[in-house]
């Protein structure tokens, strides 16, 4: 419990820091982590294969490097997502004694599941008015999770999906959803007293990222179950001692990070 606690600090100041800054900082890091995120993945799912892997990870790289560019109107990320498709084809092509398309689709969803969806961090947080709105990822996730738990313990009777996780009940993820929408709410309600962002709706934007953060932050939980349970494994790393890797630590802000962007771009009117 003491490591857990410790580790768990110095969690919470480095992801402080790092967002707070921004900018470049953050951009390092959360590529560090995605990059660590894809090694977890293969190593659960596809230890052999590191060749392939390591086309993964330089295309992963060139994502993190030159994100702002790829993730724009020019649809510069579709002929990203199929210059990386092709070339993970060409490989199983011409390697097709050593590998086949079952690993070069686990190779591409590594870099999907581990660096696109956990970059939105990034995304989030250089957005208009990022610097405020990227709090409300972690808020939906870890807000769903304290209340979840303490619903759980209190109200708990109806199983969830015990297959998955067992501990889970229906009450406590109700309990979680109404946690982290009601938590969201108050920030919004914070925010609107305390700065101006002309053209939004903040309370409205920040309920809909607490209700369907929280929803899917347990999706994002209970699929890392699912795929633990698949490959027999407890934890998907030990990177953090106490909370094991960055899949088991991160495994509900990878859901909710995408949420908090995507209602952001339709909820914020950019003037150009």
């Amino acid at each position: 419990m003491k490591t857990r606690i410790i580790s768990a600090v110095i969690l919470v100041s480095l992801l402080l820091f790092f967002v707070i800054s921004g900018g470049i900082w953050l951009k390092v890091a959360v590529g560090f982590l995605g990059l660590v995120g894809m090694h977890e993945f293969y190593q659960a799912f596809s230890k052999e294969n590191k060749s392939l892997h390591v086309i993964c990870y330089v295309f992963a790289l060139f994502y993190m490097i030159f994100i702002e560019d790829i993730i724009n109107g020019n649809n510069y990320f579709n002929i990203f997502v199929s210059v990386f498709m092709v070339v993970l084809l060409i490989y199983t092509v011409l390697y097709h004694n050593h590998t086949n398309a079952l690993e070069g689709m686990t190779g591409f969803f590594g870099f999907f599941y581990a660096c696109f969806l956990l970059s939105h961090i990034y995304l989030v947080r250089e957005y208009t008015y990022g610097k405020l709105l990227v709090w409300l990822a972690f808020i939906a996730a870890f807000g769903c999770d304290t209340g979840a738990y303490f619903a759980g313990i209190t109200f708990g009777k109806h199983k969830l999906i015990p297959t998955l996780s067992p501990k889970k009940t229906i009450e406590g993820s109700i309990g979680g959803i109404v946690t982290a929408t009601v938590l969201a709410l108050l920030y919004g309600w914070w925010l609107q007293r305390s700065f101006t962002m002309d053209g939004v709706n903040i309370l409205l934007l920040c309920g809909l990222t607490g209700f369907f953060g929280s929803f899917l932050a347990q999706i994002g939980d209970l699929a890392a179950s699912a795929m633990k349970r698949l490959t027999g494994i407890k934890d998907f790393g030990k990177l953090i001692p106490g909370h094991g890797g960055v899949l088991d630590r991160f495994d509900s802000v990878i859901l909710t990070a995408p949420a908090v962007y995507y209602i952001m771009l339709f909820l914020i009117d950019v003037q150009v």
